[in-house]
């Protein structure tokens, strides 16, 4: 073999070398895909289809309002006249496991006999998983490389989603828990466990335990104007089987307003909030 064949065989295969490299870096710098984008500037996102979860065809069902005392909120009552009520759950759930059928039906009739109803935002506390996707919002999200904050006006709680982390060896049980996700294509995929028990899963007050369990996938639908929540909740303390609901949550106009709940609080009806008697300083 000569000389000139082996130079021009090493030129043209280091060539051929480069070029590949050239089409790796390229493929890494742009990808095929980039993560949907929950947080334009400028924009919030409240709640689409009311504050129930949607149903999802073949899951058990989610708890729902008793059907003799259906929940009337203060829109419904400027629009009919209706007195407003407070949220009784339809305790004839077949999914939702006896002891905690039995604190809530001691809860349902002490709000039918008059007691004022425990809701988290009329308490100023936090909502918890999944309870939080029935708040009206709005939410204001923010996007980094290494994790999702979501933000609910009322509350100023950020609930963390680190992304691309396992999960801790034993979380310590917090109001949202431990929020880990990652992306699959255009979907958000947010796992949650840790949640304390002082929380419920929905504003009927289910109560739940520490095995409680959610899947998150989080995906933009119609062009972008809504979000979609498709939700997976196991606890196999509470319920028979693990159950599914869709929550959409509509993109507005909005900026993230000043809320105060605890300061200086006058509200007509005493729903349990903490009040601070003594200063800090």
């Amino acid at each position: 073999m000569s000389k000139f064949v082996s130079t021009t065989r090493l030129l043209v295969g280091s060539a051929a070398l480069l070029a590949m490299a050239a089409f790796v870096a390229c493929t890494a710098e742009q990808p095929a895909w980039s993560p949907p984008d929950f947080s334009p500037i400028g924009m919030g996102w409240e709640g689409a289809n009311g504050l129930e979860f949607i149903a999802v065809p073949g899951s058990p069902p989610a708890v729902t309002a008793h059907p003799d005392h259906p929940y009337i909120n203060n829109a419904i009552y400027r629009r009919t006249g209706q007195q407003p009520t407070f949220h009784i759950a339809d305790l004839t759930n077949p999914n939702l496991k006896q002891w905690a059928k039995d604190i809530m039906q001691k809860d349902n009739d002490e709000v039918l006999a008059g007691k004022i109803a425990y809701m988290p935002g009329q308490s100023c506390k936090h909502w918890g998983v999944p309870a939080v996707m029935q708040s009206g919002g709005p939410f204001f999200i923010l996007q980094t490389p290494t994790e999702v904050l979501i933000i609910e006006e009322g509350e100023r709680l950020a609930r963390h989603i680190y992304l691309n982390v396992p999960h801790s060896a034993n979380p310590k049980p917090s109001w949202y828990g431990e929020s880990v996700g990652h992306y699959e294509g255009d979907t958000l995929v947010v796992d949650t466990i840790g949640i304390t028990t002082e929380t419920f899963v929905d504003f009927f007050r289910t109560p739940h335990t520490e095995k409680l369990h959610v899947v998150e996938r989080w995906r933009l639908i119609d062009d972008g104007k809504q979000i979609e929540v498709h939700m997976t909740i196991d606890d196999p303390d509470t319920y028979y089987q693990p159950w599914q609901a869709i929550r959409r949550l509509e993109r507005t106009v909005t900026e993230l307003g000043e809320n105060i709940c605890r300061e200086g609080n006058f509200r007509l009806f005493d729903y349990g909030i903490p009040i601070d008697e003594t200063p800090d300083f």
